[in-house]
């Protein structure tokens, strides 16, 4: 496995070519990591205060229309 300094070493080497494909590619799993931790938070329960406190404040009227 390689270690955090020779990654960033090799990202430094790369061409602007390949340094572009690196963030579209990283920034997608960084995207679909999120996405699985979001959803394994709400499957989980840990949304379901700031769910009811959104739903609440929605009923009192505190909303408006964006």
């Amino acid at each position: 496995m390689l270690t955090l300094e020779q990654i960033e070493s090799a990202i430094l080497q790369l061409s602007p070519d390949e340094y572009k494909k690196f963030i579209e590619w990283f920034a997608d799993l960084d995207y679909q990591r999120w996405d699985q931790q979001l959803e394994k938070d709400i499957a989980d329960g840990k949304l379901e205060a700031l769910a009811q406190e959104v739903i609440a404040e929605f009923k009192a009227g505190h909303c408006r229309q964006i």
